[in-house]
Parts: structure tokens; C-alpha cells; sequence
């Protein structure tokens, strides 16, 4: 049954002509057989695209500075192998992470080790191949002077994570009195250690808390100078977001949804969900920051970072991610409901995170008939909620009953637009020994017939 009229709540992501190229291409019904699953489409030269605007918006700044991509975000070699290629950098938290940079050809220096809690092994790993290291804690600071042999006169390289103070609850970071014991050691540390400078990781996108905090680091830097450190890089982590869609179509939404439009009448908080829509995005959003005044001061933050001869290291995920992928499933099951579909298809929730943090990716996935022809095409929209092919009732892709523009049928695509960043890794599981979606690199979108691969991630 279609529904007609404006009132129904839709989110259109913005345009994307390279995975419109795609999936107008004839692939992804091939690809969709030949795996006999769901599968990820990686679009690699928007990761390029989006690296390249942030280093555009440090060098207008006049800022030093130095992007690492936050491998979390996204387990695909073929990022870390662009990164590599434009002499980025990775972030890490673990010893495979670590690993797999190393053998897709990121340099060592290249590298900055994050996380809680490191164990010796990984710590000696990191120091081994050069790579910075972000200390969150003062018994890691000692590991690291005292407690694991590395080898002949290689010095830790190591920023000091701060407790940001807009959030004194944090599990993450050193208070004000653990950063003053940490500095004393690291003093008297001598050549052991290498104090590059201080770190943090901010929760939310506000662009003045940032710039705030990021301010007092490079005051941590002009005073740690003074106690004889070299301390003259400071990172204050992601945080940069993206816009999924524009702004009339996310306040409509907001405007519009409610629990009518959701299987089962589930119920979500506007608060639970990501911000789809922001004015200033990835690089602007990088853009604001360092013309930001921090704290009520007199110069930007830019100023404040060139006067003290500080850099500023990044690491977005999502942000260098951006319309960099798609992932896409298959129709295998449709029932009829009180006036709209359930679909079924052919993955899990998991393969789509954001249920991981009680929450729903809202951008409309696109509908790719079976056969390139429509079905009951007309005059409204056909509303459909989509499950997963497990056991489990809350197994649901998309609880929201979206409006497709004809009824969908056993045997189309969907495809959820821009899910690089974080939705295609954060919670995969073979849950009933279903296998994790494949990543599908496609190399060239520009000729008639898009080139394409399977990522080289390391298994």
C-alpha cells in the first residue's frame, strides 16, 4: 500500500555522483550473486578528496599540522593504503592494527598508539618502529621508562593524554595532578623518553570546547619547555563531523518522525541519533576550529598554535570517510503489515553499527529493482522496515518504515549510502555462522563499467 502527500518522514542523503555511478552500473546485482550475500562497495578517491581538504584547510590557516586516519573507523587496507601513499599517518590501538599499517606501507613515524591501558608487548612494538605514543596513565608512563626492554638507546616517543575537564568522569586521560606527576617523570626520565607534547579526546562535535582545550595544550607545551621538554605537538583527536544530508531535510525529519513510523512502534530520542546534518563539515568544520577564539582570547586558535610553534595533529575517521562506501543487501523475504512491508534481507544488523549504540542510521538506502525495471511504481510512497535473516526480534536494520518510491520485491538491493565510516566495521559478527560482509573496492568509476576488487585487508 503507498502512502501519498509530504507528511511522511524521509531522509535523502546529499548527492554522490561517484556511487550513483555505481549503482546505476549494472554491478551490484553481480556482485550481489556472485557472493550470495551482503557485501560493502569502498570508494577510495573520496578519502583522498577529504585528506586533501584538510590539509587545504591547515595550510589557509597557516597551521603546522598532521592528519592520522583513525583505523577504528574502518578495517579496509585500501585507506591505510591511500594514507600511505599521501605520506599520512594511522592511528592505532592495538598490536593487528599496528601490524597491518605497518605491511600496507605506513611508516613507523607515521603511527600514533591510542587506547587505554596498553599491554608491554604492544607498547615495545610501537617504540621498536618508531611510533608516537599516547600515554593515557601514569603506570604506562613507567612501562615505558622503566618496565620493558626495547633495545639500543631508542627513546619512547610519547604525547601526555590529558582528563578533558568538560568531562571529570572520563575513564580516559590524566588529571591535572597525575599530568604533573607524569611531567616530573618524564624529566627525570632523560633520554628514555621523548615528551612530544599532550593529547586529548573530546566527546561531541561543539567547535568552541575544542578550541578551548586544544588552547591549553599548547600552554602545556610552553610550559613544559621550561622544565627542559621538547614538548611541541599536540593532538586533539577526531570529532570533525560530516553531513549525511542537508539542513531542511534533517530539521523536517525531526519536525515530522514519531513512533507511528517505526515496526513495532519503537521508540527513539532526536538525542540518540548521530547529527545528520551539520553547517560545517569535515574540513569547514576543521576550518572553524582554528579560527576559533578559545576561551575568550584575543587570537584565533590558529594564532595561538603558530605563536607557540606548536602542530596540531588530527584523527579524523568518519570525517575522511566520507562518501567513501555503501553497503548493499538483498531482498530475500516481504510480508505485508498494517500498511506497510517487512522486508528480510540477507545480513544482520551488525553489518550496519549503529544499532550498536541504541540507535538507527537514518539516510534512505536506495532501492535497485532485481531486473533495472520498477515494481507498482506511482503516485506516493511504500513504506517498509527492514529485518535481519536471524532469530532475534530486535535484529533490525532499520526499524524506521522508510518510503520507497515502488514496492519492493524478493530480489532487489538495498543499498545504504555512506556507511564507511563506522557502520561497516564497529559490530560485525558471523552471528548463525553468516559470513561477514566482503569490502569491494572499486578503483574507477569513471568509464562505463566500474573497475573493482576485493580490499586486501589482512585475515
Amino acid at each position: 500500500m503507498a502512502v501519498t502527500g509530504t507528511s511522511w518522514p524521509t531522509l535523502p542523503v546529499r548527492p554522490d555522483p561517484a556511487a550513483d555511478r555505481v549503482r546505476e552500473s549494472g554491478l551490484l546485482p553481480e556482485l550481489a550473486y556472485a557472493f550470495g550475500g551482503p557485501f560493502h562497495f569502498l570508494l577510495p578517491d573520496a578519502f583522498d578528496a577529504n585528506l586533501a581538504a584538510m590539509r587545504q584547510s591547515l595550510a589557509e590557516a597557516g597551521v603546522d599540522g598532521f592528519v592520522y586516519f583513525a583505523k577504528k573507523a574502518n578495517k579496509a587496507a585500501v585507506f591505510v593504503e591511500r594514507a600511505a601513499a599521501a605520506g599520512a599517518g594511522v592511528d592505532v590501538a592495538s598490536a593487528a592494527e599496528l601490524r597491518e599499517a605497518l605491511g600496507h606501507g605506513v611508516r613507523g613515524e607515521h603511527l600514533v598508539l591510542t587506547g587505554p591501558a596498553k599491554d608491554p608487548a604492544l607498547l615495545r612494538l610501537a617504540v621498536q618502529h618508531g611510533a608516537l605514543i599516547a600515554v593515557d596513565a601514569l603506570d604506562e608512563l613507567d612501562t615505558l621508562i622503566t618496565g620493558v626492554p626495547y633495545g639500543p638507546c631508542r627513546p619512547a616517543r610519547i604525547l601526555l593524554r590529558i582528563m578533558p575537564p568538560q568531562q571529570p568522569h572520563s575513564r580516559f586521560g590524566m588529571n591535572d595532578a597525575e599530568l604533573t606527576t607524569a611531567l616530573e617523570r618524564c624529566v627525570q626520565a632523560g633520554d628514555t623518553v621523548r615528551t612530544e607534547g599532550f593529547s586529548f579526546h573530546l566527546s561531541g562535535y561543539a567547535i568552541q570546547p575544542r578550541a578551548d582545550l586544544a588552547a591549553h595544550l599548547a600552554d602545556l607545551c610552553l610550559k613544559a619547555r621550561v622544565q627542559g621538554l621538547e614538548t611541541g605537538r599536540i593532538s586533539i583527536g577526531g570529532g570533525l563531523p560530516i553531513s549525511y544530508t542537508d539542513a531542511d531535510s534533517w530539521h523536517t525529519f525531526l519536525e515530522g518522525h514519531d513512533r507511528r513510523h517505526y515496526h513495532a512502534r519503537k521508540a527513539f530520542q532526536d538525542s540518540d541519533f548521530y547529527p545528520y546534518h551539520c553547517p560545517r563539515p569535515g574540513a569547514e568544520a576543521l576550518t572553524a576550529l582554528l579560527a576559533a577564539r578559545p576561551d575568550g582570547r584575543e587570537q584565533s586558535l590558529a594564532d595561538i598554535l603558530r605563536d607557540a610553534g606548536v602542530t596540531l595533529l588530527l584523527e579524523p575517521g568518519r570525517a575522511l570517510l566520507d562518501q567513501a562506501g555503501a553497503s548493499v543487501f538483498t531482498i530475500q523475504g516481504v510480508k505485508d503489515r498494517d500498511g506497510y512491508q517487512l522486508l528480510t534481507v540477507d545480513g544482520t544488523s551488525l553489518s550496519l553499527s549503529e544499532q550498536w549504540f541504541n540507535s538507527e542510521y537514518l539516510p534512505d538506502p536506495h532501492l535497485v529493482p532485481r531486473d533495472g525495471a520498477g515494481s507498482d511504481s506511482g503516485a506516493g510512497l511504500y513504506p517498509a522496515g527492514v529485518g535481519a535473516a536471524t532469530c532475534l526480534e530486535s535484529d533490525m536494520l532499520t526499524w524506521r518504515k522508510v518510503g520507497f518510491p515502488r514496492r519492493p520485491r524478493v530480489g532487489d538491493l538495498l543499498v545504504y549510502p555512506n556507511t564507511a565510516g563506522y557502520q561497516m566495521d564497529s559490530n560485525e559478527s558471523p552471528f548463525h555462522d553468516l559470513a561477514i560482509p566482503p569490502k569491494v573496492v572499486i578503483d574507477r568509476t569513471d568509464g562505463a563499467r566500474p573497475r573493482w576488487r576485493l580490499d586486501r585487508h589482512f585475515t
